[in-house]
């Protein structure tokens, strides 16, 4: 039976020649439709980004050879893939460049970088890298046409930045507007990243954007499957490079991809699985210099029980932790809400939390760059009034386990301490998931490899290993 996959091409996937890369990877599947998600060239979008605030203090040279660079960076990837450049895909490359050149002037001349225009310039690396790789496909003979997000039917609300699609809309203009190509054996090339408000005005979607139009058109064109092509076999038991025994993970649940891509798997964005994990689609993780390999599916039901009750460990750097302590705390209503709201009103973010039962010490975990913005709003808002002292530490990690085979099995984080404690790390504080899915504990910086070692020893390494 023909199947209908999107797959979605990553920043790495792209670059040094990746577009005839890619073209090798859609001819193996010619008798399926396929659509094709494309992010911008690894680095172009941070360069875009930059160039904006250079355009808003006025720098002419500096867009100048900006515009250069950028000219010529994307036809030598051009070059590169398919050694020369057909008028065709030349033309549309070059109105990209007047197009890109013209918002950037419009900058300059203003002095200001609106967060609507800075989203336009951010949009132009999926645009260029949509023109190239169908332009790489027409030349093998496999007829295709570019899309931008927009161009492709994807709507959003115009939350600038970090733009949300509005489905019913999506839907109905995607089908529209990419089946009847699908029906003539076309593969359509979106840009990812990017689609527009009902008016038209270009939005992005935030980090992990590609992966995210990925899975919208999954959704929105009832894909049977969509795969995410990086530079990883799939989702790993471990960073392999601080546990060299880690594996790739067959399979896993929405739940748990979840929480692996929270805690910042690489090739995977939490935002992304959202549409999917509603309707069921399987997403798969799959390598673009190892196709052959299976990588990892996501699913609802896995085909296969997973040998562990944890299936994966992450060790979470450049977080800090907060202790909010006082004896007027206790059985004094609405101080946890008042400390959150503190920290959100300074714009923090809280990670983790863990409160002593007698209610007379919070512990917060956040991101090390936001601890003394964090520490100086509580100092002012609380010190002195309910709270009687407040403690701040920047060398520590999380360890965070995760595994749907710890839902109800007892023992899993006695193992999971003794294992550390066995290498003689203390642990600072814990928090476990109401879910059961995820136990995260918090240790000093410098035992935090140490510790992820220890825990994949005690609960992966003796998985064996035709698993």
């Amino acid at each position: 039976m023909d199947m209908r996959y999107v797959m979605k091409f990553g920043g790495t996937s792209v670059k040094n020649g990746g577009y005839a890369r890619i073209a090798d990877i859609i001819s193996q599947y010619r008798k399926h439709e396929v659509v094709a998600v494309v992010s911008a060239i690894k680095g172009v979008t941070d360069k875009l980004i930059e160039v904006t605030e250079v355009a808003e203090r006025g720098n002419k040279k500096a867009i100048d050879e900006f515009m250069v660079e950028i000219r010529e960076l994307h036809r030598e990837e051009v070059r590169k893939s398919m050694g020369k450049i057909p008028k065709e895909l030349e033309d549309q490359l070059s109105r990209a460049d007047r197009d890109l050149e013209h918002v950037l002037y419009g900058i300059l001349y203003l002095r200001e970088a609106t967060p609507r225009s800075v989203d336009y310039v951010a949009s132009f690396g999926e645009r260029y890298s949509a023109y190239i790789l169908a332009g790489v496909l027409n030349e093998r003979g496999i007829k295709s046409k570019a899309f931008t997000g927009g161009e492709a039917g994807i709507t959003t609300d115009d939350s600038f930045g970090e733009a949300s699609p509005l489905m019913a809309i999506t839907e109905a203009k995607t089908k529209e507007r990419l089946l009847p190509l699908l029906e003539k054996g076309y593969v359509p090339v979106v840009g990812g990243y990017a689609g527009v408000t009902q008016s038209g005005i270009v939005t992005t979607l935030g980090r992990g954007g590609s992966d995210y139009t990925a899975t919208i058109l999954g959704v929105s064109l009832s894909a049977d499957e969509v795969w995410i092509w990086s530079d990883v076999d799939g989702l790993m038991t471990a960073d392999p490079k601080i546990v060299p025994t880690a594996r790739t993970i067959p399979e896993l649940t929405y739940k748990e991809a979840l929480e692996m891509a929270a805690f910042g798997a690489k090739a995977l964005h939490p935002r992304a699985l959202e549409p999917v994990y509603e309707k069921g689609i399987p997403v798969r993780i799959r390598n673009t210099f190892n196709p052959s390999h299976p990588g990892t599916v996501i699913t609802s039901k896995p085909s296969k029980k997973f040998p562990s009750v944890v299936k994966a460990v992450a060790l979470i750097r450049d977080v800090g932790m907060l202790t909010v302590s006082g004896a007027s705390m206790v059985g004094r209503p609405g101080t946890a809400a008042k400390i959150f709201s503190t920290l959100a009103r300074a714009g923090v973010n809280i990670m983790m939390i863990s409160q002593s039962i007698s209610e007379s010490n919070v512990s917060m975990v956040v991101k090390r760059n936001v601890l003394e913005r964090a520490y100086s709003a509580l100092e002012v808002e609380m010190l002195g009034k309910i709270v009687k002292d407040i403690e701040m530490e920047d060398d520590i990690c999380v360890i965070a386990a995760v595994g749907e085979g710890m839902k109800g099995t007892p023992g899993v984080a006695a193992r999971m301490f003794r294992a550390v404690a066995n290498e003689g790390i203390n642990i600072i504080m814990i928090a476990q998931g109401s879910s059961e899915l995820n136990v995260s504990f918090v240790v000093k910086e410098e035992d935090g490899e140490k510790a992820i070692r220890a825990m994949h020893r005690e609960f992966i390494d003796k998985i064996s290993s035709d698993f």
